[in-house]
């Protein structure tokens, strides 16, 4: 079969860059969008073909995938419904013969997370375990883009607020992880069966994040502690039950230490080192000022 990936979430943090970097290899790609819009038409300038769909529909998914060598799977950590896309697009991919499939897990995702997501997303590896599709599974730490949830907050009233307290953690930027997503696609042989934790590059507290966010923005950014509770009450206003009982949970393991570490992946699978969370908050600074 001739080359050629498909990238979901194609227009999120992860698959826009996984594109980007898979384009400058010089590899064709599909890309999966709920919608052909602005950003899809960015997409397509790059030369990209543009499937609309969606994965909670078994047919629009087999679409999708007819002629695909390999595939970067990914539902977005907002909603519920994970397990269902997973069997549809197990069940596409077995009847369009793919031959590989990028899984985006998550740091926490275990049997017996107390977020519901993060155990979904631990159902979910499973399947594409027991598929025989060959896969290889990402757990990215926190994302850097967590900031831009809070942007509101920092623009409007100059504080970060979380119920993290001082547990450090290695936050991960979008851009590199889709660098991964794309270095895996492109050569799928070297890393099937494997399950890879991704970090940035340094721990930081959220202090420390606050601190960086006041450096770059030049102002004073005060980071306000919160009890998960009473920071779920806060959260409601913004987002779905789920992702709520989710950020809840994985709040919880935060205090346990689970999603502490750090390792080298992002540069030995990319040859680049990633970037800091200060180089997220520069690149992204219009969302913050």
């Amino acid at each position: 079969m001739e080359t050629k990936v498909l990238v979901t979430g194609a227009t999120g943090a992860t698959g826009k860059n996984a594109i980007i970097k898979l384009v400058e290899l010089n590899i064709p790609v599909r890309a999966l969008v709920h919608k052909i819009d602005a950003r899809s038409a960015e997409l397509a300038a790059l030369g990209v073909e543009i499937v609309e769909g969606d994965l909670s529909d078994l047919n629009s998914v087999s679409a999708a995938l007819k002629g695909i060598s390999a595939a970067y799977f990914v539902y977005p950590i907002q909603v519920p419904g994970l397990i269902e896309a997973t069997a549809y697009f197990i069940q596409a991919a077995l009847e369009e013969n793919v031959g590989h499939i990028v899984n985006m897990s998550q740091r926490t995702a275990r049997r017996n997370s107390p977020s519901h997501a993060a155990q979904n997303h631990w159902i979910s590896e499973r399947l594409f375990d027991q598929s025989g599709i060959p896969v290889t599974h990402l757990r990215p730490t926190l994302f850097a883009e967590w900031l831009s949830y809070f942007a509101g907050e920092i623009k409007g009233n100059n504080r970060l607020i979380s119920p993290f307290t001082d547990i450090a953690y290695a936050p991960i930027a979008g851009e590199d992880t889709g660098r991964v997503i794309a270095s895996i696609l492109a050569d799928p042989e070297s890393f099937a069966g494997q399950t890879l934790e991704l970090y940035g590059p340094e721990e930081l507290t959220q202090e420390q994040v606050t601190e960086q966010l006041s450096e770059v923005l030049g102002r004073k950014i005060t980071y306000i502690p919160m009890e998960i509770d009473a920071f779920g009450e806060v959260l409601k206003q913004y987002f779905t039950p789920y992702f709520v009982q989710h950020i809840g949970g994985v709040a919880q393991d935060f205090k346990s230490g689970i999603s502490g570490g750090m390792n080298k992946h992002v540069e030995q699978i990319t040859g680049q080192y990633p970037i800091s969370i200060r180089d997220y908050i520069q690149k992204n600074i219009a969302l913050f000022k």
